[in-house]
């Protein structure tokens, strides 16, 4: 064959070779490009992997103490809540009439004077009905009615005259001043007999008991609800 049908026949080869040859290069270099971008770059620290590092570069240690250090307990102070008109009010009983009647007069509200208050209530009216036309004490300061027979509007508006009436009038005073020192019961009972409250004196204390004085309560309608 002559030669220049040969290199006419070779030379279409040679370009094809070479331009697969460039182009896998060229593939070749923008493959590791792209890796070199993406598949090989440092991503940004986070906000956490800020943090942690702060963390690690800024710990603190804690050295042994050498010796034992004793620590003094916590001092805790006592206190007391001191019952209101609402705490009686809501109790609804004799016995919360009469230490609605010693908060109001200013008096203790002690064992002692609860108990002289309730037995002097059940010497004015029976224990069973003790709240009977709003008057337990039969008090006639206020109440509308000589002698004691007068109605109060409730068992507050009763319990705040009772305190009033020992307070306001002299005859009483020997009343207020063994209810004010909290005295032995026999003391305040025997201010009463002899004060004037009631005519007869409770025939000189004769009349009066001292057997416990059962808890009785009042219907609300008496307390004003």
């Amino acid at each position: 064959m002559p030669k220049h049908q040969r290199r006419t026949t070779r030379r279409p080869f040679r370009r094809h070779v070479w331009s697969t040859t460039r182009t896998v290069f060229a593939s070749t270099v923008v493959g590791l490009t792209v890796v070199a971008a993406f598949g090989f770059s440092t991503p940004a620290p986070t906000q956490s992997d800020l943090f942690a590092a702060y963390v690690d570069e800024n710990a603190q240690t804690v050295s042994a103490v050498s010796s034992p250090v004793s620590v003094s307990g916590a001092v805790r102070h006592d206190f007391n809540a001191t019952p209101g008109y609402e705490t009686f009010i809501q109790g609804g009983t004799n016995h919360d009439w009469a230490k609605l009647v010693l908060l109001m007069g200013d008096f203790p509200v002690t064992d002692d004077n609860v108990t002289v208050v309730t037995r002097w209530m059940r010497q004015e009216n029976f224990v069973d009905t003790w709240y009977n036309r709003n008057n337990p004490l039969n008090n006639g300061w206020g109440s509308g009615g000589g002698g004691g027979t007068g109605n109060y509007v409730d068992l507050v508006d009763a319990a705040q005259n009772a305190a009033e009436a020992l307070n306001t009038l002299g005859r009483y005073g020997e009343i207020v001043t063994t209810l004010r020192a909290s005295a032995p019961t026999d003391q305040v009972e025997r201010a009463i007999w002899f004060s004037g409250w009631a005519t007869g004196m409770y025939k000189n204390g004769a009349h009066w008991s001292y057997t416990d004085v059962p808890v009785v309560s009042a219907p609300p309608s008496a307390w004003g609800r």
